[in-house]
């Protein structure tokens, strides 16, 4: 196993990690965001009003996305465990 193939099994892992987790980041950017300009707008302070919308948007993305979220997360652990063999020798 050459720095090559490393960094090719590293750079595929980071990328899986970026798809997987770009709809739930994305989505509790965005709930976050509405949120902020709604307590700006009415001028409520409150720490704790921000949590709740986030929870549900990021519950509801993984309810949402979630099959395909575990279908690659599976499918991406296939082919790494099949890859073994060939990256030992």
């Amino acid at each position: 196993m050459n720095a090559q193939m490393v960094l090719t099994v590293g750079q595929e892992a980071m990328w899986m990690l970026l798809m997987l987790a770009a709809p739930v980041l994305g989505t509790v950017l965005v709930v976050g965001l509405v949120v902020s300009v709604f307590q700006a707008v009415t001028q409520i302070n409150e720490a704790t009003l921000a949590f709740v919308p986030k929870l549900l948007a990021a519950m509801a993305v993984f309810g949402l996305a979630g099959p395909w979220m575990l279908g690659m997360m599976v499918e991406y652990i296939r082919r790494t465990l099949e890859a073994i063999p060939a990256l030992v020798l």
